[in-house]
């Protein structure tokens, strides 16, 4: 008769989303440690994104929303609330310098005003389900 051991899942509920894509010039800073990102990289409120002259990097939220950054960029997860059943949706961004392409998830479809994007000249509010901006130095 053999003898199991059970271990608790334990799930952490602080994770947004996940690094899909990335090259070996991107990196997450968390907690002021800085990694080289690899797909399957867990990211959550406050991660910062970073790539250099060759890095790219793509990411998929919890909601389905989907993040594409180029090279030079700088990016910032500054709140996310995706509990669709509790109507709570909310989405809030900054990038501080480079590209990303955004296309909108269930957040988005569900709740337009609770997405919205900071650069260094402005608030961008998300109406649609695609966009592009670059922001440069």
């Amino acid at each position: 008769m053999g003898c199991w051991l059970a271990f608790p899942v334990i799930a952490d509920d602080t994770i947004i989303g996940y690094v899909k894509t990335t090259t070996p010039k991107a990196y997450l800073l968390e907690h002021q440690q800085e990694q080289q990102a690899a797909i399957g990289s867990p990211i959550h409120i406050g991660t910062v994104i970073k790539t250099d002259a060759q890095g790219t990097l793509g990411l998929a939220l919890k909601d389905d929303t989907l993040l594409s950054f180029g090279p030079d960029t700088e990016f910032e997860m500054l709140s996310y609330d995706y509990q669709p059943e509790a109507e709570h949706l909310k989405l809030d961004m900054s990038l501080i310098k480079g590209s990303l392409q955004y296309i909108s998830g269930v957040i988005a479809k569900l709740k337009p005003a609770a997405v919205s994007l900071k650069t260094p000249s402005g608030i961008i509010g998300v109406r649609g389900t695609r966009f592009v901006v670059k922001v440069e130095d």
